[in-house]
């Protein structure tokens, strides 16, 4: 289930759809937002272009707020039900949590985003460029 071919594994790695070799960000995961969402602009071992046209990332915003709703969720259950935090106190973790895992956030909702559209391909003479 989490091998080279698997899209999991990719995701997680921040791999490249195609090939899941090449890395796609520039630089490790940072607090700088610039440094974070920096991506390369082909893939350094099968030349997938990753901007597919202008704007292209655009759609991972709607990645991100699912995610965000997720792991608010996932939060607020933590810190109500299992912790016993107030309500007040609830909504301070989740605005922490959130804010502290953006980075994450923007990062991973960008390779999700790229993943719905291009395919893994074993066979390197078949790949697009």
């Amino acid at each position: 289930m989490f091998t080279k071919e698997s899209k999991l594994y990719s995701i997680i790695n921040s791999k490249c759809p195609q090939c899941h070799e090449g890395d796609f960000f520039e630089n490790k995961l940072s607090l700088n937002v610039l440094k974070t969402t920096a991506t390369k602009t082909n893939c350094p071992k099968c030349n997938l272009k990753y901007m597919r046209e202008p704007s292209f990332f655009y759609g991972a915003m709607y990645v991100g707020y699912g995610l965000s709703v997720g792991l608010a969720i996932a939060l607020y259950i933590i810190s109500s039900v299992f912790v016993g935090l107030s309500m007040r106190q609830s909504i301070v973790t989740i605005a922490i949590g959130l804010f502290i895992l953006a980075p994450w956030s923007l990062r991973i909702s960008r390779v999700i985003w790229i993943h719905l559209f291009i395919k893994y391909q074993k066979d390197p003479n078949k790949r697009v460029k």
